[in-house]
């Protein structure tokens, strides 16, 4: 399972991030901010690393481990850039088999990611997709 959160913004330069060496996809920028957001809160994340699709972090806290990745889309939307996040839970095989520790919608990361996101004012079009087979 996995849940999405899409949103426009111009709020991030992406012409000043680190450029992915494995695809040139734009990412890091959003990571480096929501890391900044998430201090002081109970969850700590890592720094952004790139990967084929993006760029990711993981963060654990509240008892839980999660990977956060971010991507845009930079074509055809002048300053503003349409954003895909997407949270994962980490989960141990045990748990995948037996069916436990599912991501559910009611998460506490994403209810704390979404209402960072929802209180920027830089930031619109906002969408939420819960548990995303």
């Amino acid at each position: 399972m996995v849940h999405l959160i899409a949103f426009d913004t111009s709020k991030f330069d992406v012409s000043e991030e680190t450029p992915n060496p494995i695809n040139p996809i734009v990412g890091e920028s959003f990571l480096v901010w929501l890391r900044g957001e998430l201090a002081g809160t109970p969850y700590d994340m890592t720094a952004p690393e790139a990967e084929d699709w993006g760029w990711y972090a993981c963060v654990t806290g509240a008892g839980a481990s999660y990977m956060v990745g971010a991507s845009a889309d930079t074509q055809g939307l002048g300053a503003e850039v349409k954003w895909t996040i997407q949270l994962h839970k980490a989960r141990s095989l045990k748990e995948k088999l037996l069916g436990q520790n599912k991501l559910k919608g009611d998460d506490p990361l994403l209810a704390v990611i979404e209402k960072i996101i929802r209180s920027d004012r830089d930031i619109g079009s906002i969408e939420v997709t819960r548990e995303v087979k």
